[in-house]
């Protein structure tokens, strides 16, 4: 990715390296890994740390990370760890409210068309936030 994002050919890359281009055409394609001191040129030559390097996919194979510079949590991430906090915080609140304000948790109760009353609803909704945001944290760590 970084070679092609340089738009540099696999022999320009391969000359900068001291190796074959068919050396870096097997890196590529997965059925080999440069050896560390090659690594390190690599590093070195597209200024990239070695850990930006060798990040590995869903699949545990070794692939160079991202090169749109991001760095730290994903998108997933992020949307999981929302989704929790307000699933937690709407929990909260509402606890509060049932203790010091229960004609409000009285109008909530009676505000749902459904059987189960507001409460319930709202119980639920916070719950169902958080199940989903732990399920999004836990896909988006892989």
């Amino acid at each position: 990715m970084l070679r092609k994002k340089s738009g540099l050919s696999q022999e320009q890359l391969a000359e900068q390296l001291n190796v074959s281009r068919q050396a870096i055409s097997k890196w590529e394609s997965g059925t080999s890994i440069p050896e560390s001191d090659k690594l390190i040129a690599i590093s070195q030559y597209f200024n990239v740390t070695l850990d930006h390097l060798m990040k590995e996919d869903s699949d545990g194979n070794l692939q160079p990370a991202s090169t749109d510079g991001s760095h730290g949590l994903s998108q997933k991430m992020i949307a999981g760890i929302v989704l929790c906090v307000a699933g937690i915080i709407g929990l909260i609140l509402w606890g509060l409210i049932s203790i010091f304000h229960p004609t409000v948790s009285a109008q909530i109760s009676e505000s749902s068309m459904i059987n189960i009353d507001g409460n319930g609803m709202l119980l639920i909704a916070c719950v169902v936030a958080i199940i989903i945001g732990a399920v999004v944290l836990l896909n988006g760590r892989k």
